[in-house]
C-alpha cells in the first residue's frame, strides 16, 4: 500500500458511516485519527486497519457533547504533532417523538454534537487548511436538513444548520485550495435502527454506509457543495414544494406523526 501523506480526522468513527469513512480512506493510503467515545471500539478498529492497510491511525477518546471538546480534540492533536488534512464530521445523533416528551438534556446533547462540536472543530482546523492552500471538510447532514419534520425538530434544524454552513464555506473557500462538503443521507443501515426497534422512522430510500461514503468520495473529488446518496433520496429531497413553510410542516407532519402515536420517545445513539 502506497501512503498518500494525508491525515484524515473522523468524528463518530467506531461504527456506521464514520467506521465506513475509515475503512475507505485506509484503503487509498490515508494515516486517520479516530475520535469517539468508545475508546475500547476505536482502538480495535485502529489496530484491524493499521494490520490490513499499513496506515498511521491515532484514536482520540472525546465525548462530543463537551462544551471545550473542539478545544480538546485540536490540543491533542497539537501535542502529538499531528496536521489535518481532510476532516470528516460525522458523529451525531437523532431523537423523535413529541417535544415535550423527549429528554431536555438530551435534546442539548443533540445539538452539541450535530452542531457546536462540528462547526468548532471546523473553525478550529480550517486556518491551518488555509495556510496550506489544501484541505477537504466532509460535514454529514441528512435528507431531514430539506425541510421542518415534526417530531424531529431538534434533529432536522440541527442538520439544516449543517447543510447551510457547509454550504456557505463551500462558497466561501472556494479557489482557495479548499473543498468543503455537505452529504446529505436518507435512512442508512446503521444502529439507529436498532436501538428505535422501528423501521418506521426510515423515511425514504434505505441505503447502505458503503454507498453513502462512496457518493461522498465522489462528490468531493468533483468539489460539490452537497451530495444525496440515492436517486430516490435525491428526488425527495428536491421535488417537495418548499413554499408556502407552513403547508411543507403540515405535509411533513402527517408523514411523520406515527412515530408520535406510538407513545414513546425513539433516539439514535450518539455515533461513537
Amino acid at each position: 500500500m502506497t501512503r498518500t501523506g494525508k491525515t484524515a480526522l473522523i468524528t463518530g468513527a467506531s461504527s456506521g458511516i464514520g467506521a465506513e469513512f475509515a475503512a475507505a480512506l485506509a484503503a487509498r493510503g490515508d494515516d486517520l485519527v479516530l475520535v469517539a467515545r468508545s475508546l475500547s471500539r476505536l482502538e480495535s478498529l485502529a489496530a484491524q486497519l493499521n494490520q490490513q492497510h499499513g496506515v498511521r491511525v491515532e484514536v482520540i477518546g472525546q465525548d462530543l457533547t463537551a462544551p471545550d471538546a473542539a478545544a480538546r480534540v485540536t490540543e491533542e492533536l497539537a501535542a502529538r504533532q499531528l496536521s489535518v488534512d481532510i476532516l470528516i464530521n460525522n458523529a451525531g445523533f437523532g431523537s423523535a417523538g413529541r417535544f415535550e416528551d423527549l429528554d431536555a438534556d438530551r435534546e442539548q446533547d443533540q445539538l452539541m454534537v450535530n452542531v457546536v462540536a462540528l462547526a468548532g472543530l471546523t473553525r478550529r482546523l480550517i486556518p491551518a487548511m488555509v495556510e496550506r492552500g489544501s484541505g477537504e471538510i466532509v460535514n454529514v447532514a441528512s435528507t431531514a436538513a430539506f425541510q421542518p419534520s415534526p417530531y424531529f425538530a431538534t434533529y432536522s434544524s440541527g442538520k439544516a444548520f449543517v447543510l447551510n454552513f457547509s454550504l456557505s464555506l463551500w462558497s466561501e473557500y472556494r479557489g482557495r485550495g479548499i473543498k468543503v462538503l455537505a452529504v446529505c443521507p436518507g435512512p442508512t443501515e446503521t444502529a439507529f435502527f436498532d436501538t428505535v426497534g422501528t423501521r418506521d422512522a426510515a423515511l425514504g430510500q434505505m441505503g447502505s454506509a458503503a454507498q453513502v461514503v462512496r457518493s461522498t468520495l465522489r462528490a468531493l473529488e468533483r468539489n460539490k457543495g452537497y451530495v444525496v446518496p440515492g436517486m430516490q433520496n435525491f428526488a425527495s429531497a428536491h421535488l417537495l414544494p418548499r413554499r408556502p413553510r407552513t403547508v411543507v410542516a403540515r405535509i411533513a407532519k402527517l408523514v411523520t406523526r406515527g412515530l408520535a402515536d406510538g407513545g414513546r420517545p425513539i433516539e439514535a445513539p450518539v455515533a461513537a
